[in-house]
This record gives C-alpha cells, sequence and structure tokens, in this order.
C-alpha cells in the first residue's frame, strides 16, 4: 500500500476519506489505489480479507463475514469508482447539473470504503483483551481507564440512530482520543479525525446471527478487536507533537 497510494496524502477524517487519494495512505494496508487508465481517473480495488471466512465464529458467523466482505464492501468499491468516474466525465464534459448527487456518492461510498476496511482490518481470530503501550496510555489519559472507554465506545454503538458505526478516533487539533457516532458512513463526522477503531453496527454485519440484538453484537465484538492493529494505526498516524 505504501506505493501508488502513500503518494497522496491523509487530509482528513472518515467522511474525507471519499476524496480521491486519501483512502490508500488512510487505511495503511494493501495496495488500494491503481495507476489512473486516463488522466484524472482513479479506481479502487477490493483488498485481501486477513483472515478466513470463518476466523471470527464464534462471535461473527462464516457466512455473516463472507456476504458483509465480498457483498457489502464490494458494492462501496464498485459505488466510489462509479461516483469518480461519473466526475471525471463531468469534468470533461465542463457540466456539473448532477455535482449534489455526485458529491453525496462520493461521501458516502468513500467512507464506506475506509470505514470497512478499517473495521475488517482491526478485528480478528485469538484477539480482545486491552491495548498496551502509548495507546494504553492515552485510553487511560483520556477516558480514565479502558474499562470505563469500553463502556462509553459500546453505549455510542448499541444507540447509533438506524445504521451506522461506533468509532474510536484521533482528534489531531486537540491531540485527544475520541468516541464517536457515524450514521450511515459519513454522517455526524468531526473533520480531521482519523479512525482507529470501528464497529460496524449495519444490520448487514451480525443479522444472521444476532437478529435484532445489537446490544448482544456490540458485547461480543470486544472479543475480536485485534489491539495490536489498533496500536500499529495509532502510532503511524496519531501524533503528540
Amino acid at each position: 500500500m505504501e506505493n501508488d497510494i502513500s503518494r497522496r496524502e491523509v487530509i482528513m477524517g472518515a467522511s474525507a476519506a471519499a476524496t480521491v487519494g486519501v483512502i490508500s495512505r488512510f487505511l495503511g494496508s494493501e495496495a488500494f489505489a491503481q495507476p489512473p487508465k486516463q488522466a484524472g481517473v482513479f479506481t479502487h480495488k477490493m483488498p485481501p480479507l486477513p483472515y478466513p471466512d470463518d476466523a471470527l465464529e464464534p462471535v461473527i458467523d462464516k457466512q455473516t463475514v463472507n456476504i458483509h466482505y465480498s457483498k457489502h464492501f464490494a458494492a462501496y468499491v464498485e459505488g466510489l469508482n462509479k461516483a469518480l468516474e461519473q466526475l471525471e466525465k463531468a469534468r470533461a464534459a465542463g457540466n456539473f447539473d448532477a455535482i449534489k448527487a455526485l458529491s453525496r456518492d462520493l461521501a458516502f461510498n468513500g467512507s464506506g470504503v475506509a470505514l470497512h476496511w478499517i473495521y475488517f482490518d482491526t478485528i480478528g481470530p485469538k484477539a480482545g483483551g486491552e491495548p498496551s503501550g502509548p495507546l494504553a496510555e492515552a485510553i487511560k489519559r483520556d477516558f480514565g481507564s479502558f474499562a470505563v472507554f469500553w463502556k462509553q465506545f459500546a453505549a455510542a454503538s448499541k444507540a447509533v440512530e438506524a445504521s451506522g458505526w461506533g468509532i474510536l478516533a484521533w482528534e489531531p487539533f486537540s491531540k485527544r482520543l475520541v468516541i464517536m457516532q457515524a450514521e450511515k458512513h459519513q454522517n455526524l463526522t468531526s473533520w480531521g479525525a482519523m479512525p482507529l477503531m470501528v464497529c460496524d453496527v449495519w444490520e448487514h454485519a451480525y443479522y444472521l446471527k444476532y437478529q435484532n440484538r445489537r446490544a448482544e453484537y456490540v458485547d461480543n465484538f470486544a472479543k475480536i478487536i485485534n489491539w495490536k492493529k489498533v496500536e500499529e494505526r495509532f502510532k503511524k498516524y496519531c501524533s503528540e507533537k
């Protein structure tokens, strides 16, 4: 990912991830952005799932992981590429009559792509527990303790209105960790915030196993958070300086 993607700068958090060039470095994983086929046109591809689709059982079942990753996540990648293509056509034609709809598609699908990759990349088998090192220290400083942090994060995730996300993020301008809710993918964004760990509470993330029991899913989600991955994101993107 440090090839084509790392040439672009991370400029904002989840909502801004819809912008071309932000997603790649923002995620810090496999190559995401592909070389342009023509001037101004970039496309994105699905990164590989970091583990077998049954690796999250019994917390999340194999079928849910497979559908969530190969259908829902893939649809956001496709939607982002389509929005980018339509924007390039608008620029070429000098016609921006549809800019409101295209901007909305860019934000929705781009944010969906970024949040889904962070989600799949920061969970995994043989995980759970608590973070360590500088991230653990920052959590204690900003929330009082890990127990208090998790209680707030779980409550925020469970209480998201309709579909959305619970998000642990770094806020650069205040140099502190914050817990946010996102409705859909892009709404309620705090500009500049860098998501570190996210809990997907769209129903497609848990409904086959938990039906309407979102709270149970969120409670069990703690068991599959790969804090080593979250710590890597914190170390790479968050600075006290």
